[in-house]
């Protein structure tokens, strides 16, 4: 099997554990997500298996739609409901609707953010979660996040309850997200439910769960997405015959080699595409290196040899 399970993580398993699952199911060796989703958050997870596990890193950087809760007042070390408290505030009759969207609307865009103690970022080698169990905290550089769009859905004052929807980048914490504007309000907050809605094109309407794969197997191969489709916005180039052991063995071909190059194809540099043998067999993702002229270099930087 090589492809793309997009998966239904539930509550209360680490992603690992969600992929260690899905190899035992249908027996397979090689299994990775791309992008961890919290323990105690649900939704979408995609396991890329077999030589997908190649392409991770081009999923990795897709947009996430999330959906949350919120509660404010109520501050834990965690960012979240799965944390101990730390700090208890009063929540003012003046926080309403409105002063929780104008605070919304200013983190929108590219923001700093600190990575929380409670997550899986490296510090002189150990894992900052490990830290924080023994009671350790170290200074943390902040990162760079982009937020697409932050949205108010609902906001319950009497029970503090704030429901919200969020798109943004790889790399956002979005219960250090609660925890800042928590504080921007004065009264502290954190995360109280998390559901990953939708990663790049794949949604939470189309994911399978992981007692249905349990109790059917074969719904592994019906709900298998081909590197092709998942892949689906780069360009496609196909090479002749005579060069599809040169893409296999990851040597540089020319555009004489290619039986085809769409118009507007744009070379520049980390720009990637498919390459295909003429027999529509996806031989590997490339990328050209240099130009010469009107003859263009490209060189393979994942070869798909079970394909």
């Amino acid at each position: 099997m090589n492809g793309i399970l997009n998966i239904f993580k539930p509550k209360g398993i680490t992603s690992y554990q969600a992929v260690k699952e899905v190899r035992n199911i249908l027996g397979i060796p090689k299994a990775g997500h791309t992008g961890t989703l919290d323990p105690s958050a649900s939704g979408v997870l995609l396991v890329c298996i077999g030589q997908a596990t190649k392409i991770a890193e081009f999923l990795v950087g897709m947009e996430k739609h999330y959906q949350g809760e919120m509660i404010l007042g109520i501050s834990t070390d965690s960012q979240d409901s799965e944390g101990k408290i730390v700090q208890r505030r009063e929540v003012k009759t003046d926080i309403d609707e409105k002063r929780i969207k104008d605070i919304f609307q200013k983190y929108e865009g590219i923001i700093s953010q600190i990575p929380p103690m409670f997550s899986a970022v490296h510090y002189k080698g150990e894992r900052l979660y490990r830290l924080a169990r023994k009671g350790i905290e170290v200074k943390r550089s902040p990162k760079k996040i982009k937020i697409y769009k932050l949205n108010l859905m609902n906001f319950n004052q009497k029970a503090c309850i704030v429901k919200f929807e969020v798109v943004c980048s790889k790399g956002t914490y979005v219960r250090t997200l609660c925890n800042d504007i928590g504080d921007e309000l004065g009264c502290g907050a954190h995360l109280s439910n998390l559901v990953r809605k939708k990663v790049g094109n794949f949604s939470i309407e189309d994911s399978l769960n992981l007692e249905e794969l349990k109790k059917d197997k074969t719904l592994g191969k019906r709900y298998l997405i081909s590197i092709d489709s998942a892949l689906e916005e780069l360009n496609k180039i196909t090479v002749k015959s005579e060069a599809t052991k040169t893409v296999l063995n990851g040597g540089i071909i020319s555009s004489e080699q290619i039986v085809e190059i769409p118009k507007g194809l744009k070379t520049r540099k980390n720009n990637f595409f498919k390459i295909f043998d003429v027999k529509g067999n996806l031989l590997s993702i490339g990328t050209s290196i240099k130009k010469n002229g009107k003859n263009i270099f490209f060189k393979p930087v994942k070869v798909f040899r079970n394909n």
